[in-house]
């Protein structure tokens, strides 16, 4: 199971994962995929969408399981926050992945450098993951 970071999705909308990684990440969002209610905020609220755009990005997000904070992932987001030096929205985000026990899908890695999250980046051709999806 996954969970998506902001950025795989605006990559996907603008057409821009690199094609080796195009089959894994159709699997992912064919499948299943979740992101954090931080990644629907940044991803709706993102300024460079139109309204068909913003329109599609709301359809798209229908498809997702919405995660929610809970105490758990607050209590792990707070760990994070007080241990690395990270942004609260990425904190959130690692915590969501960890508490869940999901892949974090990201080209982001560092944003999450001593987290203790499993990551992949499909713009990361050098490490072919392999992923069971």
């Amino acid at each position: 199971m996954y969970l998506i970071d902001t950025n795989i999705l605006i990559y996907h909308f603008a057409n821009e994962i690199p094609t080796q990684s195009q089959a894994i990440i159709a699997a992912i969002f064919k499948e299943h995929f979740n992101v954090s209610v931080i990644t629907k905020i940044e991803f709706l609220g993102w300024r460079k969408f139109n309204a068909e755009h913003l329109k599609k990005a709301r359809e798209f997000l229908d498809f997702a399981s919405i995660i929610n904070l809970n105490k758990t992932i607050v209590d792990r987001t707070i760990k994070i926050k007080q241990t690395y030096n990270i942004k609260l929205p990425d904190a959130v985000i690692a915590a969501t992945a960890v508490s869940k026990r999901l892949t974090l899908v990201t080209r982001n890695a560092d944003d999450f450098n001593g987290v203790k999250v499993k990551i992949y980046n499909p713009f990361d051709l050098s490490k072919r993951t392999r992923l069971s999806i």
